[in-house]
Formats: structure tokens, C-alpha cells, sequence
């Protein structure tokens, strides 16, 4: 049925529905043929729940075509890291801290995370399934994936600030002594870092991921869905739909209900509004618990139509360079956001850009290294940014 493997990672704030809206999708897909794995990466795991269903750290068929897993860090590391887990447990013993506290930070920073990258890059590797629907973490924990690569190799630099080939020698000897895989375990590291950064490339990919941003009609929530919205298209991700959740149908405004049928119609006019493009997909409420394969089928069915769950609904391009005046002219789209709301500065040959505790450094051509920044600004959710050759800069500055 499909030509490529596709992912579709569900992210908003916590207590949306997205849990619910992923299940549902994956349902959909499901029953139009495609064999599709739903993989929960938020540690307050409820597809279960949402299935009716007990899913397990391991991929568990659920109906025909559809599979369900439920992340669990430490069986993945004890799976397919175990000598990874030993190195890091002796480097914080070596520390001086109790065996208890060992165990808990041998989960390096990030790594429930990225532990659910290597179980993606795995089945994209191995092309088991048409779709992944992965069920995330709230909006700010998901962010946090973006970042991923970089955090870690910063981690590791901390934490093992010698040579490579210096921990090799060294970890061969404390092996043939102690029985401890020192140097495995850092072999393991090493290609941990690697398939994170394939993972990344993979998940910044338009054609084969997409975001979709879950939200309700509430303000607080729409609030968190435009800034979510914005780091993602700073971190190169495509979105390419918001899913408005639990809306009350037009019925209940007959009720005790009909003021906040009114609120709702108003946020959900704003939402149309502040996205522009992107398609907007409707989930009504359903004045009760959704969970088991019927009524997730029936909410698939409403939110999606004739549309099938596989297909990019929506692609534009977050980052472009051109030509301009002997330089060159860097366009960013970051909707939402207006001058003076953001950091900019060039070292070197990158750009880096901070939006409140957001923080993207953009690598550049190695030649940009002899470019000025000569004006960045906002117009219209695009941030343009001006590149110059130095040489300009200062016959300008000497004509001044």
C-alpha cells in the first residue's frame, strides 16, 4: 500500500486527549490495510487503558495489522545496553554514590527518550511497518527530543573527559581484571550517539515524519499549541495538522452547556485563524470515556473522513537559503512570533537563535565563517536573516 515508512508523532499538552487521538489513528490506519505500530514513549503510560488492552515493552498485536508497545526505559536498556548500563553504574560508583542512586541515574539524561529513538530507528531499519503513530510525552518533554544529540554529547564529554582511545586501553585492562566492559560499554555509547543522530535526521525528514499538535478549546491550551507550534518549525520539524479535541456538538447549547459551547466556538475561530494553512481536524466530544477498538474506530472515522492517516496533509518549508546582494539571505518560518521576542547572534559559521528557553544553533556552509550578520528581522511568522561578505562590511564602514 505505501512506498515509504512514515511516522506521525502526536505531541500537546498534557491532558488533551492525544493519548486517545493517537489510539484512534492508529485504528484508522489499521483497518485501511497499512501495518502500523502505536508506541507510547510517556512514562505515565495510558494506551493500555486506551485499547482495553495490556501492552508490553515488546510490540503486542492488538486487532489484524495493528501492534501496540508501551516503552519501558530500563527494559531497553537492560535489552540492548547492558554494557553501557554496567559502564555508567561503575563510573558513579567510582563516585562515591550508593548503589540505589547508581541504578536510577544509569538513565542518562534524555535517554528515555532516546532509548524510544532506538527502538524507531530499529523498525525503520528493518521496514516491519507502513506507519508508526508514537503517543509522546507532554509538549515540553517531547521537545526535548529535538535536542536530543547535542545534550548527550554534551553529557558524555562531562562525564568522560578522556580520550577515547585512552577509555579503550584502560577499559580492555579493568575488563581481564574486574569483568566490568568498560571498553564495550563505551563502544555502545559511541553508536548510541550515532543512531541518534540518524534517528534525528529521520524524524526531521517531511516526507517520512510529521507532527500533529493535539489541543482543546481552551486558552491556556491554545497558548501552549502556538509556542509548541513555533519550536518546532525552529527545530525543522513539519507539522502538518492540529487535531482540536473534545468539542461539544452544537446540540448541547440548548443546555446548561450553552455558554461554553459559545467559548468554545470563539477559541476554535482563533485556532482556524493563528494557523493559516495548516489543516484543522475536528474531534468531537463524545459524552464519554472512549477506549477499546469500537469507539476509537468511530472517533478515527470522524476525525479523518475520507482522509487517510498515512498521508502528509500539510508541507512548507521551515528553512530556506538564497542568493542575495554578493550574500545570502537565510529565511526561518516561526509563526507567532514578532521582533523583539528573540535572540539572534552569528559565531563563526553558525547562527544561533533563543526564543524564551528555546535555543537552535543553525550550522551554516563552512565559507559563511567570512559573512557578516548585516540584519535579521520579523515579518509575518517569517525571520529573515542577512548574510554580507566581510569585505563589504568594512568598504561600507570606510565610505561611512
Amino acid at each position: 500500500i505505501s512506498t515509504i515508512m512514515r511516522i506521525l508523532l502526536f505531541t500537546g499538552k498534557g491532558g488533551v486527549g492525544k493519548t486517545t487521538i493517537a489510539a484512534a489513528t492508529a485504528v484508522k490506519a489499521a483497518k485501511s490495510g497499512l501495518k502500523t505500530l502505536v508506541l507510547s514513549t510517556d512514562s505515565a503510560h495510558s494506551l493500555s487503558d486506551a485499547f482495553d488492552f495490556k501492552l508490553e515493552p515488546e510490540p503486542v498485536k492488538i486487532m489484524d495489522n495493528l501492534w501496540g508497545q508501551e516503552f519501558d526505559v530500563y527494559y531497553s536498556m537492560q535489552k540492548y545496553w547492558g554494557n553501557l548500563r554496567e559502564l555508567l553504574l561503575t563510573v558513579f560508583r567510582w563516585q562515591g554514590m550508593n548503589k540505589v542512586l547508581s541504578e536510577e541515574l544509569s538513565a542518562i539524561p534524555g535517554m528515555e527518550e532516546g532509548a524510544a529513538f532506538m527502538w524507531i530507528e530499529k523498525y525503520y531499519s528493518e521496514k516491519k511497518y507502513d506507519l508508526i503513530v508514537i503517543d509522546s510525552a507532554p509538549t515540553g518533554e517531547t521537545l526535548t527530543l529535538l535536542t536530543l544529540p547535542q545534550v548527550t554529547k554534551w553529557w558524555v564529554t562531562k562525564a568522560f573527559p578522556f580520550q577515547s582511545i585512552a577509555i579503550k586501553t584502560l577499559g580492555k585492562g579493568v575488563r581481564k581484571v574486574t569483568g566490568i566492559p568498560l571498553d564495550k560499554g563505551y563502544a555502545e555509547l559511541q553508536n548510541l550517539l550515532k543512531k541518534l543522530e540518524k534517528i534525528h535526521k529521520i524524524f526531521s525528514n517531511p516526507d517520512i515524519c510529521s507532527v500533529r499538535i493535539v489541543t482543546n478549546p481552551e486558552r491556556m491550551v491554545i497558548n501552549e499549541s502556538k509556542k509548541a507550534f513555533t519550536y518546532l518549525q525552529l527545530y525543522g520539524y513539519n507539522v502538518d495538522a492540529v487535531i482540536i479535541n473534545r468539542v461539544l456538538p452544537k446540540s448541547a447549547s440548548n443546555g446548561f452547556l450553552k455558554d461554553y459551547v459559545e467559548s468554545q466556538a470563539k477559541y476554535i475561530s482563533e485556532i482556524n485563524d493563528s494557523f493559516g494553512d495548516l489543516p484543522i481536524l475536528t474531534a468531537i466530544h463524545q459524552g464519554k470515556e472512549i477506549f477499546g477498538l469500537e469507539l476509537l474506530e468511530n472517533l478515527g472515522n470522524y476525525i479523518y473522513k475520507d482522509r487517510n492517516p498515512y498521508d502528509n496533509f500539510y508541507l512548507s518549508k521551515s528553512f530556506e537559503i538564497t542568493d542575495f546582494k554578493g550574500g545570502y539571505k537565510l529565511n526561518i518560518r516561526l509563526a507567532f512570533i514578532k521582533d523583539g521576542e528573540y535572540e539572534l547572534k552569528k559565531v563563526g559559521d553558525e547562527i544561533i537563535i533563543k526564543i524564551a528557553n528555546r535555543k537552535r544553533n543553525i550550522f551554516l556552509p563552512r565559507f559563511a565563517k567570512y559573512l557578516d550578520l548585516s540584519e535579521h528581522f520579523v515579518k509575518d511568522g517569517l525571520l529573515t536573516v542577512i548574510l554580507i561578505p566581510i569585505m563589504s562590511t568594512k568598504k561600507a564602514n570606510s565610505l561611512n
